[in-house]
């Protein structure tokens, strides 16, 4: 049987608290995958490593951020470095400088695909998909195409790069903190 989504318009969606905060597509309030430990530490990651560019590349870093990618059309991404002013303190509408998507275990490339279209189409330079799972990296363009990268991920006409190997092996090392039994006992 088939069943027909509940749809709901843009006022009722921006004026309903979701725990955790929903997607909203065409009408349609979609749940994210996330929770899992590996997504979480990578989110917090990622922030420490931005933290020190904050002032002197003028973005603010956001997790978990509303961004209204289209008029029917709003994603949560879980990391965005915003651009200094965000005149809207509750959506972020313009173009964030990078989106990024930590995969969590029941992610599918399909849906991700389509987030990345999201943002290429409001035109975010740059967007990463991270699968902590597999430990690959994707970025795309503003042509939202996906391309795997092995080496480096950049963040266009900007000096922020990091590699694939530091992501992974900052993982590692959390991971490995976390099978270590406390101190001090």
């Amino acid at each position: 049987m088939v069943t027909t989504p509940l749809l709901i318009s843009v006022d009722e969606y921006l004026s309903t608290v979701y725990r955790p905060d929903c997607d909203y597509v065409d009408g349609e309030v979609l749940e994210r995958n996330m929770g899992e430990t590996p997504h979480a530490r990578l989110q917090t990651f990622f922030v420490k490593f931005f933290a020190p560019s904050e002032e002197s590349l003028n973005f603010e870093i956001l997790t978990e951020q509303r961004v209204q990618v289209a008029s029917n059309r709003f994603r949560i991404p879980d990391v965005i470095l915003a651009i200094v002013p965000n005149v809207d303190e509750r959506i972020v509408r313009t173009p964030p400088i990078l989106c990024i998507e930590i995969l969590s275990s029941e992610d599918r490339m399909s849906k991700i695909r389509e987030r990345i279209n999201d943002y290429a189409s409001m035109g975010v330079p740059t967007s990463w998909v991270v699968d902590p799972w597999r430990r690959i990296a994707y970025t795309a363009a503003r042509d939202g195409v996906l391309h795997e990268v092995n080496e480096t991920l950049s963040v266009e006409s900007t000096p922020i790069s990091i590699t694939v190997d530091e992501i992974f092996a900052e993982l590692d090392r959390l991971e490995r903190r976390a099978l270590q039994p406390p101190t001090g006992s």
